[in-house]
């Protein structure tokens, strides 16, 4: 007897295969990011290697640039959830040793993984935030390193709009440094740089 198959779950095994494509098409291109470099990756490329038509590509993605936007956002989203619970798991008597370990963990987390940190480039910075708070049900959890750091930092005195030139600035920051000296080296090796860098943002929250 052939089995009855109910609207429903067409409908899901439909919405499946989509969620399927997707995956598909973004590991495909991550790979192809990591391995020939963004210049020389096509979008041709990257359907072949997802063993997907054209067309499915446009069906997730303007062109591009757009995948390559959402890949910086899910990874950076990724490091930072990860830094996040490990910071929670720690008990810190004041926010700036918190945060120093917040963002020792995302370097370190960097040096281990070079190939990230290649496709997130100079990338991983206050964007990467702004995207992720518009989209808050989807990256609850950089949202929630945004509040932690505006209140901890109004407790200290300083207001909400300060807080964020601040927190932009140590983004901007610290993007900057960990891809030129994690992968460039310059001017000097992560762990040279480590300890000014370090310096730098303690500064930079004692306002």
């Amino acid at each position: 007897m052939n089995k009855v198959i109910k609207k429903d779950e067409t409908k899901s095994k439909s919405e499946s295969n989509k969620r399927i494509k997707e995956k598909d098409l973004y590991s495909a291109a991550y790979e192809l990011f990591t391995t020939k470099g963004f210049q020389n990756t096509a979008i041709d490329d990257i359907v072949k290697k997802a063993g997907v038509a054209k067309g499915t590509f446009y069906l997730y993605f303007k062109d591009k640039y757009d995948i390559i936007n959402k890949i910086i956002l899910q990874k950076s989203s990724s490091v930072i959830k990860e830094a996040m619970e490990k910071t929670e798991e720690k008990s810190f008597d004041n926010f700036i040793d918190m945060f120093l370990f917040h963002v020792d963990y995302i370097i370190e987390y960097f040096k281990e993984n070079k190939l990230m940190l290649k496709i997130i480039n100079k990338n991983f910075s206050w964007g990467v935030y702004r995207r992720a708070i518009m989209k808050p049900e989807q990256h609850e959890e950089m949202r929630r390193v945004v509040d932690i750091f505006i209140v901890n930092m109004e407790l200290r005195g300083t207001d909400e709009k300060e807080s964020e030139k601040i927190l932009f600035m140590i983004i901007e920051l610290i993007g900057s440094v960990c891809y030129s000296s994690i992968i460039l080296e310059e001017p000097y090796d992560m762990d040279t740089m480590k300890p000014i860098l370090f310096k730098t943002i303690k500064k930079m929250l004692e306002v």
